[in-house]
C-alpha cells in the first residue's frame, strides 16, 4: 500500500558547518502565499489580515512578503514606474504646526523663506522633468491653505502655464482647501492631480498636527474628487506611530480613492518636534510599503521623502516591495540623489520611465470620496 505524507506545519534547517538543527515555522509562509494568491486573483485582504503582515518580524518573513508585492506590481504595473517632481512654490514661514515640517514658523530651522514663485522657475522644472520622463510637476506651498481671492488667481495662472506647456502634467499640493468653488477653479486652470496626504491614521494625526485636523483634509478630498481632480494622498512613517496606525492610514487611503499613494520616511529635522526621532530600520520601511501594494494592489505607491537618507543602499528595494512610483529631483528642503542615478537605477532593473499619458484608469476608486465611516 502507498503511504502518503502530510505536509508538516514546520521544516527542520540543517546548518553544515555546525551539524546542527533548527526549526522554522512554515505557517507563516503558507499564510502569506495564500494572501498573495487572493490579491493576484483580484481578491482582497481583510484589516486583520494586513496587520498580521505589518506585524511579521523575521527577515525571512518580509523577503517572503515582498517576492509576493513584486508579483502584485508586474501584474497591476507591468515594468511602468511613474516619476514626479516638485517645485517649492512658496517657501517657510507656514502657520501650521505640522511636527515634522522644517517649513513651519512654529519651528526655528534655518528653512528658506520666499513668496510665490514666477512663471519663469516653473516653466524650467517643467522642461527639465520633459527631459528626464517625469511625468509630473508639483506646486507645493508651505501655507495653511488656498482661499479665493488674487492669490488663487495667481496660482491658477501657473497651473494653466504649466498645462499649455504640454511638457509634462500639472500637479499641485497648495493645503487645506474649504471651498468648492476653489477646488472647480483649480480645475478649470487645468490641474489634473492635487497632493494632500492624511499624514497618519485618525488616531495618531492629533500628534502630529493641532492647527488644523484629520477632518479637514478628508473634506479638502472630498471637495477635489467632486471637482473631478485625482488625489495623490499618503503619510509619513517614522513619526512615533504604530504598525497598527499605518496599517489605519492604508485602510482609509483606500476608502477616500486616492490614486498615487506617496510614503514618506520621515527624515528627523533638528528644530522639529520629531528631531530625535530614531530612523526605522531599512526592512521595517521595506514590509511597510509591501503591505501597502497587499492593500492597495491597483494603487500608484510612490516613495517620496527621506528615500536617500534612510534607505541608503536598499533603494533599488522599493520596487521589490511593490513601489511603483518615485519622486525624483530634490525635495521642499532636503536634497535627493541625482535624477540621473534613479533613471540608471531603473534601467539596471528592467524598469520603465515613460509614459505616454497616464490618466490613472487601471485603477478602482473605492468609497465616495469623504472618507467617513459608513458611507
Amino acid at each position: 500500500m502507498m503511504r502518503t505524507t502530510k505536509l508538516a506545519p514546520s521544516i527542520a534547517l540543517v546548518n553544515l558547518s555546525m551539524m546542527t538543527t533548527r526549526t522554522v515555522d512554515a505557517t507563516t509562509h503558507q499564510r502569506i502565499a495564500g494572501l498573495g494568491e487572493r490579491v493576484l486573483g483580484g481578491g482582497r485582504i481583510s484589516h486583520d489580515e494586513a496587520l498580521f503582515l505589518f506585524n511579521l518580524e523575521t527577515s525571512a518573513d518580509i523577503l517572503d512578503l515582498l517576492s509576493w508585492s513584486n508579483r502584485i506590481r508586474e501584474l497591476y504595473k507591468g515594468n511602468k514606474i511613474h516619476l514626479c517632481s516638485i517645485v517649492n512654490a512658496k517657501a517657510g514661514a507656514c502657520s501650521e504646526n505640522c511636527s515634522f515640517c522644517a517649513q513651519s514658523a512654529h519651528f526655528q530651522t534655518g528653512s528658506p523663506k520666499y513668496g510665490f514663485i514666477d512663471p519663469e522657475p516653473v516653466d524650467e522644472a517643467a522642461t527639465e522633468a520633459n527631459t528626464n520622463h517625469v511625468t509630473a510637476v508639483g506646486l507645493v506651498a508651505a501655507w495653511k491653505g488656498l482661499n479665493e481671492g488674487p492669490m488663487l488667481d495667481e496660482v491658477c495662472d501657473r497651473i494653466a502655464e504649466l498645462k499649455a506647456g504640454g511638457k509634462t502634467r500639472p500637479d499641485a499640493s497648495l493645503g487645506i482647501i474649504k471651498s468648492q468653488k476653489v477646488a472647480d477653479r483649480l480645475k478649470e486652470a487645468g490641474l489634473e492631480c492635487y497632493g494632500h496626504n492624511l499624514e497618519s491614521s485618525r488616531r495618531f494625526f492629533p500628534q502630529t498636527c493641532s492647527t488644523h485636523t484629520f477632518e479637514d483634509r478628508l473634506d479638502t478630498i472630498g471637495y477635489l474628487k467632486k471637482a473631478g481632480i485625482k488625489i495623490c494622498s499618503g503619510g509619513i512613517i517614522g513619526m512615533g506611530e504604530t504598525r497598527e496606525d499605518r496599517c489605519d492610514l492604508a485602510f482609509t487611503l483606500k476608502e477616500i480613492g486616492a490614486n498615487v499613494v506617496p510614503i514618506n520616511i520621515l527624515n528627523p529635522i533638528p528644530g522639529t518636534p520629531f528631531a530625535d526621532n530614531p530612523r526605522l530600520p531599512v526592512m521595517e520601511i521595506l514590509k511597510t510599503i509591501a503591505c501597502f501594494r497587499f492593500i492597495l494592489p491597483r494603487q500608484e505607491i510612490m516613495i517620496a521623502g527621506g528615500r536617500t537618507m534612510n534607505l541608503r543602499d536598499a533603494q533599488s528595494m522599493i520596487f521589490m516591495a511593490g513601489a511603483s512610483a518615485l519622486m525624483v529631483g530634490n525635495y521642499l528642503t532636503t536634497l535627493n540623489q541625482p535624477v540621473e542615478k534613479d533613471l540608471q537605477m531603473l534601467k539596471d532593473l528592467g524598469l520603465d520611465p515613460d509614459w505616454d499619458a497616464h490618466n490613472f484608469s487601471d485603477q478602482e476608486e473605492d468609497g465616495c470620496g469623504c472618507g467617513k465611516e459608513g458611507c
